[in-house]
């Protein structure tokens, strides 16, 4: 009787997606085709969260900010990935930023066009595109833009929440362009949608720790891994944390 409930729950889930975004589909094309309005589209994204999360009954969601990000400022924000759902959750952050994403998300639908247009896609196998994607990041802040990353490169780890190695991009970023990193831990996700297939959704609460800046120390490659370090372990304390209650 559970399964079948979730089961009956993870398509609701599929439906609401999909209708939130057919709802607001046509303003993201404003955003995509007239350039002055691009900067909509992180409220479009914050907007989508919190209707998504309200009508999964997912609403009792709890951001704990241990210093809000400041409006206008530049920041990567950079979290642990756990589940479908950790996109959606940093989307509760009603600021200005792009995400980084995988390419294959371009494959998606309609929603991958929505999403490749909007945001950053890069091919981590291709040297190419990983570069192009750099130089997109690079122009994207230029226009004020933050940027999120998964620094784990996707949800990789066979035992959430432990995470993978971090990969050095985003850190890299920082140090180049001189701007902090804002860690980011997503403490359950992995129960509310374990990435296993078929994918269900379980009901719960949605919780996020949003983290002081941390700044990059210098210009160096010793600066980048003293950065990645930082921002791993302070993630894995929030976890340890949560683990432990």
């Amino acid at each position: 009787m559970k399964r079948a409930l979730l089961k009956v729950y993870s398509v609701y889930g599929l439906v609401v997606f999909a209708l939130t975004f057919i709802v607001l589909l046509p303003f993201f094309l404003l955003a995509i085709f007239i350039r002055p309005l691009e900067g909509m589209a992180a409220f479009l994204n914050h907007v989508w969260a919190r209707v998504f999360f309200f009508f999964m009954f997912l609403n009792r969601t709890k951001v704990t900010y241990e210093e809000k990000p400041k409006r206008g400022e530049k920041y990567i924000y950079c979290a642990n990935h756990t589940s479908f759902l950790d996109i959606p959750t940093i989307g509760l952050i009603n600021r200005k930023f792009k995400f980084i994403g995988k390419a294959s998300l371009r494959k998606v639908p309609i929603w991958g066009f929505m999403y490749s247009r909007l945001h950053i896609l890069v091919d981590r196998g291709s040297m190419r595109s990983r570069h192009n994607s750099w130089l997109a990041v690079q122009q994207e802040i230029k226009k004020g833009f933050s940027i999120a990353f998964f620094p784990e490169g996707g949800i990789l780890s066979k035992n959430p929440p432990q995470m993978v190695n971090f990969k050095e991009g985003s850190f890299r970023i920082a140090v180049e362009e001189q701007i902090p990193i804002i860690p980011i831990t997503i403490p359950n996700n992995y129960l509310l949608l374990p990435d296993k297939m078929p994918l269900t959704m379980h009901p719960g609460k949605v919780e996020m720790v949003v983290h002081k800046p941390i700044w990059p120390n210098g210009t160096s490659d010793e600066a980048v891994i003293e950065l990645k370090q930082a921002v791993r372990q302070k993630i894995e304390d929030t976890l340890k944390a949560y683990e432990s209650r």
